[in-house]
Parts: C-alpha cells; structure tokens; sequence
C-alpha cells in the first residue's frame, strides 16, 4: 500500500525519463522539484516528428508527459543547470546556477546527447548543404526546417548512412545505440512516402532489429516501400557542381564499389553521454564528457539497475546507456519506485 510520505525529491532532467519519474512519484505523495537546462519540458522527444515502429506521431507520448507534471506537488525549473549535489546531514544540497535546493533524495535523469557529425569528417556534414543528421530531418518533417534540395525534383536518390558515432572506436564509442536502425527505416518510409518516385538507399554494418514490430517495419520497407539496403560504410563524401553530394561506398554482400550522387545525405547520429559524474566523497559534480566517457553506471545491472554508489542518489532512463522510449518510461517508473521505498525507509 502506498502511503504519502513527509519527503521531496530532486530530478535532474525534463526529458521522458524526467517527466515520468516525476509523475510516478508525485501520485506517490512525494513532493518533486524538476530542474531541466532548456526552456522546454521534452528532451529529444520534443524534437520529434514521429515516432517508430508504429510511426505515430511524437505528440501522442509527449503531451501526456507534459499534463501528468502540471501538478501541486511538482515544481518545475526550466532553464536551470544543475552543477552538481552534496551531502547535506542526511539530505542533499543541489546546486544550480541559480542557487541551490535541498532533497532527501536525487534522481539524475539527464538523458543522452546526439553525437556531433562535424567528428565525421569524411561524410562533409556541417560543410556541405546536402548532408543532414537524423533529427534535422525530423525537423524537416515537422516542417520546421527545409529539405536541401528543390522537392519538385523527379527521381531524387537519397542516402542513409547507420552507426554514426556508434560502434566506431575512432570516435570512441564502441557501443550500439540501439535505435539508429529502426529510426533510418522508419524514415526512409517516410520519404519514400513523400517521394514515390525516389531512390532511398540504407548504408549499413548489420541491420539490429531488437525491438516488438521493428523486424516487421524493417521487411515492410523493403517489399512495401523499396528502400534499398547496401552492407557497407561509406568512404567518404564530396560535392558535385549540382549542388548535390558524391559518395563512395563498398558493397560488402556483392563485392562491388559503388560511387553515388545523391540529393541528400542523412547521418544517423547515435547517443552519447550528456554528462560525466565526478564524485569525490559525498560531492558530486555534472560536468561535460570527454572523449570515451562512458554513461553513468548503476551499481549493478540487475537488482540494483536505478541505485547509484551514493545512499539517496538514483539513475534513470538514456543517462546510463541507449534505449528507446518505451524502455526509458519503464525503467523511469522502476527508479521512482526505488526513491520511494528509500525514503520510506
């Protein structure tokens, strides 16, 4: 039986993982103060357009969220970075940079950052107009922001490139990211849908299909939609006189090199940490990752998957790994659950 408990909680973060926990613990009796560094409530989410495999739109998760904190016993801090936290008697003393706050609890929820494509020099990204990441082209499709190219065009051939700044020890991130291949289906359905007409080609290692319905989209692509799957990375990106972007690639399944000009180039930019812990004693301070930083990790990856080495210090969602919505507002929910039966205690 739940019971309301005397106690407040701190969140870091106002993404998926953020809002959840935040929800599941005010229902809980828990007063929560949520700190997020942006104007806005969302994190990535709110910069999507849709949403895979179902490829239902972003709204239809983020307004929930956002209703579910609009509560008494939430306050809600936009634009503040959290420094950092120290033990203060039996609480913790978070520090912003607008002053400070005291909890009996902390929950990090600070979720991930997109890796930056300009580290990937060869694919031109930040050089040549026709070279995009996956969330711009969300913003595109929110009509946010501009396709590269003239739309009236016929037979547009454009290009997707998987894995960028994941599984890559040059960039320091050996890991997968996990949605990076079902994210590049999702859109190239969608292009495809915008454009019939047009040639959509998938540039990848191995095609990872974890997820309930994704192997399902994944064949539907290719019999439903046409896209074309090449097993290879590309070499490297160069312009042409047309405003459009010579690549260079080798189909490892045929053994053939393959030299494109494509309309647009779309990186798939996978996660990477969005902060470092550094914990010395009972201070710990959020500060920006270097190269090959690690996501912050639980005491274990079992039975102790939201505890952090610090009594009262809790880990949720995308800030300790890759993972995709679904898995976030699970594990978000479980590391409430968690900060709840420790302040019981």
């Amino acid at each position: 039986m739940i019971q309301s408990i005397d106690k407040n909680a701190v969140i870091i973060g106002g993404g998926v993982a953020g809002l959840k926990a935040a929800a599941t613990l005010s229902r809980m009796g828990i007063g929560v103060t949520l700190f997020e560094r942006q104007e806005k409530n969302g994190g990535h989410l709110a910069r999507w357009h849709k949403l895979f495999p179902a490829i239902q739109d972003a709204e239809t998760v983020l307004k929930p969220l956002l209703s579910a904190i609009n509560t008494k016993n939430i306050v809600v801090q936009n634009n503040s970075a959290v420094k950092g936290f120290r033990r203060k008697g039996s609480q913790w003393e978070v520090v912003t940079d607008a002053g400070s706050t005291v909890a009996d609890a902390v929950l990090l929820a600070t979720g991930f950052d997109l890796f930056d494509a300009r580290l990937k020099e060869e694919y031109g990204y930040g050089i040549y107009p026709a070279v995009i990441t996956s969330e711009e082209l969300e913003q595109v499709f929110s009509r946010k922001a501009d396709f590269p190219f003239d739309t009236s065009k016929e037979n547009l051939k454009i290009g997707m490139v998987h894995c960028v700044g994941s599984r890559d020890a040059k960039c320091g991130n050996t890991y997968c990211s996990k949605v990076c291949c079902i994210t590049a289906v999702k859109q190239a359905i969608e292009l495809r849908k915008m454009f019939p007409r047009s040639t959509v080609y998938c540039f990848y290692m191995d095609v990872r299909m974890f997820g309930t319905g994704y192997e399902e989209l994944y064949h539907e692509a290719q019999t439903a939609y046409n896209i074309q799957f090449v097993r290879g990375r590309l070499s490297e990106a160069s312009p042409a006189h047309d405003d459009t972007v010579q690549v260079k690639a080798e189909d490892t399944l045929l053994g053939l090199q393959l030299k494109a000009s494509l309309d647009m180039l779309v990186l798939m930019v996978g996660m990477t940490p969005a902060h470092k812990l550094v914990m010395n004693g009972d201070d710990i301070q959020l500060v920006s990752p270097a190269f090959g930083d690690v996501f912050y990790q639980p005491l274990d990856g079992f039975m102790n998957a939201n505890v952090l080495n610090a009594d009262g210090v809790f880990v949720a969602g995308a800030s300790k790994g890759p993972a995709s919505i679904p898995d976030v507002l699970q594990d978000a929910q479980a590391a409430a659950i968690e900060v709840y039966n420790y302040l019981k205690r």
